[in-house]
């Protein structure tokens, strides 16, 4: 939509293909159907930073058309913005109908021609001159067109018509695909607790991924057990960062309860708690440490009776309460499918698209743009920034 606006503001005759019976069935679930539009992080090395793949590539796209610009772009299409925690943006109405909705008024001023439930089949290339022509559709129609975009997506979130289909038509004129993976996607543990836990949401944690005794990830933040693993924040991005590596083998998992104390100041509240209370039974003094819902488990893989009085309950023991505070363990197994997995990683490779105008350097007037190239990033606005950002190169090449 905003390739199909830059490219009419600049005189073009714009033809936009959609096989849903909308536009923007992907835009309206982002951000919980708030829609996350963008970051107001201060820089567009700040940008740059949240990008996990191929930021390098991004340089010429966040500086031609960064997230500043992207505020004023919407502002000036009439959808007021907010600024909430984490610099995460949205429509102040919070409905992600009005950020399409805008969009399709812009597009209708500018005369470009939507076309609802024209499903593209391939792309049509010369086979000499190696330049694009235009598209088969699933219809059996040949659409001629001297410049195409191919703005499919990835494949996550199927339901909203997300098949990959754009990985087949570069594959088809000769373009790598890298393999697509889901990406801020919840992670799922082989530990059976985790359906005890259901529903807890942890904040101020610290959430950690380790190989035998090395660590490959560590964040601050929010997580939240579901019932076949974690989600939240800092489980999401862990996905973003390590998620191929848990194609090769599960990884451990630690969660640090109270991260704000060192061990020894740990061990002192515990013994606190227990001075106060010593004749009561082990279960009853240690809930003021942990969510009702955690203790149990807590007190379970400490191998301690929870019938156990706090005054017999021995140095060893109170390490081992010790640990499990400050290394929550768990079996990472992998990360949950397309379906539940806010964007993909993986795609068209970039080596092969030029950088300042998304144009792919096998087939000229061909450009691939958004999630299904090979970028993405970490949770925040920043997924769609790349999208509008390479939008914008495109439509302005």
């Amino acid at each position: 939509m905003l390739a199909a606006i830059a490219l009419a503001q600049r005189g073009y005759q714009v033809h936009l293909f959609e096989q849903n019976e909308k536009l923007g069935k992907k835009l309206y679930i982002t951000g919980k159907g708030r829609c996350n539009l963008t970051n107001a992080c201060e820089s567009v090395e700040e940008l740059l930073g949240a990008v996990v793949s191929n930021p390098k590539f991004l340089y010429s796209a966040f500086n031609r058309f960064d997230n500043r610009q992207t505020m004023e772009f919407f502002e000036g299409l009439g959808v007021p913005l907010k600024v909430e925690r984490g610099g995460r943006v949205f429509p102040r109405s919070d409905k992600s109908s009005d950020v399409i909705r805008a969009l399709e008024t812009r597009m209708r001023e500018l005369e470009v021609k939507i076309h609802l439930k024209s499903r593209t089949e391939k792309l049509l290339v010369h086979p000499e001159e190696g330049c694009v022509q235009g598209i088969l559709l699933e219809s059996g129609a040949v659409v001629k067109g001297q410049r195409v975009v191919v703005a499919t997506g990835g494949m996550s979130y199927p339901s909203t018509g997300a098949d990959g289909s754009g990985y087949r038509f570069a594959r088809a004129v000769g373009h790598k695909v890298v393999q697509p993976v889901p990406s801020l996607a919840p992670f799922l543990v082989q530990e059976g607790y985790v359906r005890h836990l259901q529903g807890l949401s942890l904040r101020n944690i610290r959430f950690s991924l380790w190989e035998e005794e090395k660590c490959l990830y560590q964040e601050f933040g929010e997580l939240l057990f579901t019932h076949q693993g974690i989600s939240g924040p800092v489980a999401l991005s862990a996905s973003a960062a390590i998620g191929r590596r848990l194609k090769e083998r599960p990884l451990t998992g630690r969660i640090d309860l109270k991260p704000a104390l060192t061990e020894e100041q740990l061990d002192a509240r515990i013994l606190r708690e227990f001075e106060k209370s010593p004749q009561k039974q082990l279960k009853n003094v240690i809930s003021a440490l942990y969510p009702a819902s955690l203790t149990p488990v807590i007190i379970s893989l400490s191998g301690i009776a929870p019938g156990k009085t706090v005054s017999t309950v021995s140095r060893q023991e109170r390490r081992k309460l010790l640990e499990l505070t400050k290394a929550f363990p768990m079996t990472i197994m992998g990360t949950a499918g397309f379906k539940e997995a806010i964007i993909t990683k993986g795609g068209v490779s970039i080596g092969e698209i030029k950088p300042s105008t998304m144009e792919s350097k096998k087939v000229s007037g061909l450009y691939f743009i958004g999630e299904v190239l090979d970028l993405d990033a970490v949770t925040g606005g920043y997924n769609l920034q790349i999208a509008w950002s390479t939008a914008w190169a495109a439509g302005n090449a």
